[in-house]
């Protein structure tokens, strides 16, 4: 009875908290302004709207350059939003939050 109590519990945090995991990748280049200000908005985002909920892997793509090749990218800075499906991707300037969160299929707080 506790197994399905605890089960019941975390499905209705899950539900409360919109339940879907978040897989990002965030391809910058070195440590220049843009990609400081990629990174930064894009946490921003996370924190605010998907808290607990995501996984922000940044690949430079200077250090990594085989990462960037098999994912065909070619401009920086590039978001890919692995998970939930759909795949999508946002490549240039992401300062445009509603763009971005329009894309995540997130909404704005009410």
């Amino acid at each position: 009875m506790v197994s399905s109590t605890a089960a019941f519990e975390r499905s209705l945090k899950e539900s409360k908290s919109g339940g879907d995991r978040y897989v990002l990748r965030l391809y910058v280049t070195g440590l220049t302004p843009r990609s400081a200000e990629a990174f930064a908005t894009i946490k921003g985002i996370c924190e605010e709207y998907l808290e607990g909920r995501y996984e922000l892997e940044v690949i430079d793509i200077y250090q990594q350059p085989a990462l960037a090749k098999d994912e065909q990218i070619i401009a920086v800075p590039t978001l890919v939003k692995r998970l939930p499906l759909p795949l999508r991707r946002f490549i240039g300037n992401l300062s445009d939050e509603e763009r971005v969160l329009l894309g995540l299929d997130l909404r704005r707080k009410v």
